[in-house]
């Protein structure tokens, strides 16, 4: 499954059954550090910010979003920017005082040179709201190098953010680099400038508005709510949903989660890359991303805050095998069940999901809907998961029940629309999710 064309407009569009393990809880206790360290001499004096440093007590960062990076892009569609400003947007699911990003240049091969970058909330399109832009350092420095094949954190900076709010992050190259580091599929709009460096004005000079996501791949509130990592490929990606409107299946859940729930307790960040699979890269389509298991650690365990994961990922794994002899389902098993045991090494219970309905793809076969049916089975009687959502059964047609129902249906066959990712945001068992991930402790 590879992502779809779409608009890049800026105009936003405006049960089921589950299963939890009473002995397959968390301990919590494994979860939690007790940090103790001795009271330096002249720490009573000192401010809050001076007695964390001194006593080695870490500040307490949540991500409020994040992206998976992958690439680099074929040469036909690699974006090369000269002297120019992007303003990259995306809402935060948590609020918080201060924030920090991650920048990326995992997938390149040479060193990226930021020259400044800045964030402020978004007043809507590439405009940012009047007095809330803010300089961003790295290591207290306004300009940064970032090396092959790796990440960079910036310094702290005050900025009050309410939940759901759109952040205008504005970055500038004076050089010429390449998105070699790239989200695909954001289902967003972001801007790239007229030559300048145009990160501190307001409204930005555009030369031209894309829908990805280059080198920014989290966004962290100084705040210590649990955070849910959604795990999977396009149908997490929101492959199907409307530009700009945040309609993906892990925004409806971050809205359940606000609605049901009540206050700002918890972050959702989509690591969903479209066509990505759990057990294989696709040498030909590096936009696909590494398969899950190899991009478990950083998209997962590296995620500021993270105390739950959430599984939806396989079915490119089948349709991408041969249409007459597939991949066994004891395969896709077997990597579900390392996802579990490397998540629950590091204390995160995993939210599994069955595999949607898609009879009419293009690339349906009977045998890989045999394939299908039989992970459905394993998960669903064998209750590997913490918890399951069976999305399966809240997208399926009921009269033909390998197929999505056609009112969820955003014109593929597979890929659900606006409703269909509301429904399966509905199939997550909250509450049961919420407690396994210590909301009530």
């Amino acid at each position: 499954m590879s992502s779809t064309d779409f608009c890049v407009s800026d105009s936003p569009a405006s049960p089921s059954p589950s299963h939890a393990h009473d002995d397959a809880r968390v301990d919590r206790g494994r979860r939690r550090v007790l940090l103790a360290a001795p009271v330096l001499a002249g720490a009573l004096g000192a401010t809050g910010a001076d007695v964390k440093a001194q006593t080695g007590v870490p500040e307490r960062w949540s991500a409020g979003w994040g992206c998976a990076p992958a690439g680099p892009p074929p040469p036909a569609s690699l974006q090369t920017f000269t002297n120019q400003t992007l303003r990259l947007i995306v809402r935060t699911s948590l609020g918080g005082n201060r924030i920090r990003i991650r920048l990326s240049n995992e997938m390149g091969d040479t060193e990226l040179r930021l020259g400044s970058a800045r964030v402020g909330l978004r007043a809507g399109g590439a405009v940012v709201t009047a007095g809330t832009s803010r300089q961003l350092t790295f290591s207290g420095r306004t300009s940064v190098a970032i090396p092959a094949g790796a990440p960079v954190v910036s310094d702290p900076v005050s900025l009050p953010v309410a939940p759901f709010t759109d952040l205008a992050i504005s970055l500038y190259f004076p050089g010429t680099v390449q998105a070699t580091t790239i989200h695909n599929a954001a289902y967003q709009a972001s801007y790239a400038s007229t030559t300048g460096d145009f990160g501190a004005q307001a409204s930005l000079p555009i030369q031209r508005a894309f829908a990805s996501w280059p080198f920014l791949t989290e966004v962290d509130v100084d705040r210590a709510a649990p955070v849910l990592v959604a795990v999977g490929d396009s149908v997490t990606d929101g492959v199907g949903s409307t530009s700009n409107g945040n309609r993906r299946w892990p925004d409806f859940l971050a809205r359940r989660f606000q609605a049901e729930l009540g206050n700002d307790r918890i972050g959702v960040v989509n690591r969903g890359i479209s066509a990505n699979r759990m057990l294989a890269d696709t040498a030909t389509a590096l936009l696909a991303g590494n398969d899950l298991l190899e991009r478990f650690d950083r998209d997962v365990l590296s995620t500021a805050g993270v105390r739950g994961l959430a599984v939806l990922i396989g079915i490119n794994d089948i349709v991408y095998s041969p249409p007459s002899a597939p991949i066994p389902a004891d395969e896709l098993i077997a990597g579900y069940l390392q996802l579990l045991t490397r998540a629950h090494l590091h204390g995160i219970p995993v939210l599994g999901a069955t595999l949607p309905p898609f009879d009419g793809f293009v690339y349906y076969t009977p045998a890989r809907e045999a394939v299908r049916q039989a992970v459905n089975a394993w998960m669903r009687s064998a209750l590997p998961f913490d918890l399951l959502a069976d999305v399966d059964l809240a997208l399926r047609d009921p009269a033909v029940p390998q197929r999505l129902r056609a009112e969820y249906d955003s014109g593929d066959r597979l890929h659900p629309n606006d409703a269909g990712y509301e429904a399966l945001a509905e199939a997550v068992p909250l509450p049961a999710l919420w407690s396994l991930m210590g909301g009530f402790s």
